[in-house]
């Protein structure tokens, strides 16, 4: 890479690079010679790169190539650098769209998802990803979901999966349980449909056993982003605070949680959930009662729905008495309080708490300052909020004067003193239900008997698979009403019983797929020796909004699997990275009947220099917001076609350019074409490898070593807009350059770091230097010497106004500084003959005449 450096000799190379040629040629090769390909056996350091696998719908977008290009440079860079990497691909594959392709079609789930997968595999390898596709796995495979059904036996051995009795999300449309999480805004997360309450007996995951375990790890995630671990802290939720009893004027005691025990002075009512005990008590001679729990059971189920929803309450005409005033306060049964959350009670404070406040004023109830910033404000009314922050506490008895923290600590001794309290830790997660009423997922491995109650599917039996003969022509699960698959005899007493037709949520699949990557021993889901040399992934790449879903998920099976002595390994991903998504302007114009956008696709439109018009009846349209790609929004941009146009180098370049990767990417037609154009630029510049220059360029070759070491941790931290500029300021300083030993070595590194992002266009122009495949070729080497200038930019001012500059050797004098000064032509015009009567020099910065 130096001037020194040789180059062998070149054969010519065509006057512009074909990607229609060069791209299916280079792909074929990586293929035929598998390429990339990982070494379980390989003695080099090790790199697993991975970004989150997705779910075969039927066509890649825009937002997989950006998510993909990032992890395949970071790839490539690592073998590079002489590693030996891991970088697989795979599909995520049981889910409900392929049921509802079912449904709508007329096809079988299994096929539908198997020509996805073909017809995606064929996008991924037109866009050259350097994947290793002998590790290809699917989840609707027998081969992989007969593994899991073995983990999940294990993890059931251990007592980490239980069966009970729950109340549940139920997709009235998809008919199904959903997690809490995929509850959105009180809506099914894939069918949109308001969700309501149920009682199923359902199969569990204790992930509550690792809460504390979860929490603590989060610590030790240091390249993961700060939003992403906070988001799981808020999720896990530990808060520590009282539980202690009412009496109620029933007679009964209620058991209530609250984390703000300092506040119990300011407690108005008591409020219980739809299917306490107490509520359904009230319920049995009282109608009003019934309907409105009735009324409940239609409502979300997560605290972020009850939070949003109206709070709405039934007076149950019971009252709880105040264990220090003595006061009466009102027992209503209320919908934003869930039997799965603390007691399933609460006392109200509404001062000081936003969801209380809204009841409290909805019910004309007493709103009471217990809180205040001052003291002086004892008394000061309440605006149309609760006041949630810190200060001391006023109008509390005994507690008066002493801060939050110290409340809390004396209303606890008290109780505990008393016996009828006691400080507690509670958490907000819940474990995890994974029961779904569908057929396209994993078969959970038990079986009911009527003799021997629940049972495991013996391990020799498994995998459990799906049948293929189901029909989809009624709403439900069609396994329930399979005529022969469910029927089987208990493999303890042999009587006739019944499989479980339940199947997994689609999350567990995802939950340790990674392992199965490192690892595909055929009698058992993996050898945890090889588990040990491949994992934690070094780098996990995917979208934000899988911060708590899949990634909180991934982290509790890990664990689990350790717990139980599967493998070694307590956290699956070292470093995470959530990439920002592509975005695309919309064309769209309101219906006047009822004011909803309608979208129009690009092909629809004519833009003009006054804006955009309708092809089909010239009608105006407005350019609208700049959003996500949606086929509803009619924004979406085809992959393939940009291939076929401009060529895979092309649209990866795109996708690293200009916004950092953390953001959000505007698509844009003109920036496409604008890096088609750069392609040809750089086959124009490697096709001037000259093995015949000579010469040196000192300052070329210092450019030269800089850039390739900032490049190289650019790629390191992810920083792939800057590593793309500084190609380009690499390129730029060759372009102008003289003919040079140095600008030919210069060039041959510029085509090194080109091969990461531009696999095609690099290996089209390596192949004529008669040099091996660049896929297999080293990172340039780095003169540590030449990372350092030894030359500087002197700024030459007049009267404080930048006239010119000079570059000159570190440490010139300040005689000299001046000289080359007042002999500038620049410098003479500016200062139109006056008298120079000052001269102010900063070595190695700048020179200010003052005249």
């Amino acid at each position: 890479m130096t001037a020194s450096a040789t180059t062998p000799p070149a054969t010519p190379a065509p006057d512009r690079f074909d990607p229609a040629v060069a791209d299916t040629r280079w792909q074929k090769v990586w293929d035929d010679q598998q390429s990339f390909r990982a070494d379980d056996a390989s003695t080099k350091p090790r790199s697993f790169v991975l970004e989150m696998f997705p779910y075969p719908s039927g066509r890649i977008h825009i937002g997989h190539v950006r998510n993909y290009t990032m992890g395949d440079v970071l790839a490539r860079y690592k073998r590079m650098r002489g590693h030996e990497v891991l970088h697989p691909m795979g599909w995520d594959a049981f889910g409900m769209p392929a049921e509802n392709a079912a449904m709508e079609k007329g096809v079988h789930p299994g096929g539908w998802t198997r020509e996805n997968i073909a017809n995606m595999k064929a996008q991924l390898k037109r866009l050259g990803f350097a994947l290793d596709w002998s590790r290809e796995i699917a989840t609707c495979e027998p081969e992989y979901y007969g593994h899991e059904q073995a983990l999940f036996l294990d993890l059931y051995a251990a007592g980490l999966v239980y069966r009970k009795e729950s109340t549940v999300n139920w997709d009235p449309v998809d008919h199904t349980v959903l997690a809490n999480e995929q509850v959105i805004d009180g809506r099914g997360w894939r069918s949109g449909a308001l969700v309501e309450k149920r009682k199923l007996s359902q199969w569990f995951l204790k992930i509550t056993d690792f809460a504390d375990e979860l929490l603590e790890g989060l610590s030790t995630l240091d390249n993961w982003p700060e939003k992403v671990r906070t988001m799981q802290e808020n999720w896990i939720g530990k808060s520590q605070g009282l539980q202690f009893a009412f009496d109620l004027s029933s007679g009964e005691k209620l058991e209530v949680y609250t984390t703000r025990p300092d506040t119990i002075f300011g407690a108005s009512f008591v409020a219980v959930a739809a299917d306490h005990p107490v509520a359904q008590g009230v319920a049995v001679d009282n109608q009003a009662a019934q309907d409105f729990i009735a009324l409940c059971k239609q409502g979300g189920t997560t605290a972020a729905e009850l939070e949003t929803a109206e709070k709405l309450g039934f007076d149950t005409k019971i009252t709880a008495k105040h264990p220090f005033t003595g006061a009466d306060l009102p027992v209503y049964i209320a919908n934003f309080v869930l039997m799965e959350y603390g007691t399933g009670a609460i006392m109200a404070v509404p001062g000081h708490d936003q969801r209380d406040f809204d009841f409290a004023t909805k019910y004309d109830l007493p709103i009471l300052r217990v809180v205040a910033s001052d003291p002086a404000d004892a008394d000061k009314p309440f605006g149309t909020e609760a006041e949630a922050g810190d200060g001391v506490l006023v109008n509390s008895d005994f507690l008066d004067g002493m801060s939050v923290a110290d409340a809390k600590a004396e209303i606890i001794n008290r109780m505990q003193a008393g016996g009828f309290g006691e400080g507690k830790t509670v958490w907000r997660l819940r474990d995890w239900g994974v029961s779904r009423q569908r057929y396209w997922g994993t078969p959970i491995p038990f079986i009911h008997c009527e003799v021997c109650g629940v049972v495991p599917v013996p391990k020799k039996h498994l995998p459990v698979v799906l049948p293929e003969d189901v029909t989809f022509d009624v709403p439900g699960n069609p396994l329930n009403r399979h005529p022969t698959w469910k029927h089987v005899d208990c493999p303890q007493c042999g009587h006739a019983a019944r499989r479980e037709t339940d199947t997994l949520d689609t999350f567990v699949d995802s939950s340790w797929y990674f392992l199965r990557f490192a690892s595909q021993p055929a009698d058992r889901p993996f050898d945890p020796e090889e588990i040990k040399r491949w994992l934690p992934v070094e780098q996990y790449i995917g979208g934000i909004e899988h911060a708590i879903l899949h990634l909180l998920y991934a982290r509790f099976w890990t664990r689990a699997l350790a717990r139980i002595g599967k493998i070694e390994v307590t956290e699956p991903f070292a470093s995470l990275f959530t990439q920002g998504m592509v975005t695309h302007e919309t064309y769209e114009r309101r219906n006047p009947e009822n004011g909803q956008p309608i979208f129009f696709s690009p092909g629809e439109v004519e833009r003009t220099s006054e804006g955009a018009t309708l092809k089909a009846d010239g009608a105006a349209v407005e350019v609208g917001r700049v959003i996500k790609m949606s086929k509803s929004k009619k924004n979406v941009v085809d992959p393939d076609e940009i291939v076929a146009k401009y060529g895979a180098d092309a649209i990866r370049w795109f996708m690293l350019s200009d916004s950092p990767p953390e953001r959000d990417l505007p698509w844009s037609e003109a920036g496409i074409e604008g890096c088609a154009r750069f392609v040809q630029r750089l086959w124009r510049l490697f096709g001037q490898l000259d093995a015949s220059a000579v010469g040196e360029d000192k300052s070329l070759d210092r450019k030269t070593h800089q850039i390739v070491f900032a490049v190289a941790g650019d790629i390191e931290a992810l920083g792939f807009n800057k590593a793309v500029a500084r190609i380009y300021e690499l390129t730029g300083a060759i372009e102008k350059a003289a003919p040079s030993a140095s600008r030919t070595a210069a060039i041959r590194s510029l085509l090194l770091l080109a091969a990461p992002m531009m696999p095609h266009l690099a290996e089209e122009a390596f192949t004529h230097l008669n040099a091996g495949l660049i896929a297999d070729a080293a990172w340039p080497e780095v003169d540590p010497a030449l990372l350092v200038d030894d030359e500087v930019t002197v700024a030459i001012q007049v009267k404080g106004k930048l006239r010119d500059t000079v570059t000159v050797a570190k440490g010139t004098s300040k005689e000299e500084l001046e000289r080359l000064a007042l002999a500038s032509e620049k410098v003479q015009r500016a200062l139109e003959g006056a008298e120079v009567k000052k001269v102010i020099v900063v070595p190695d910065r700048l020179v200010n005449l003052v005249a």
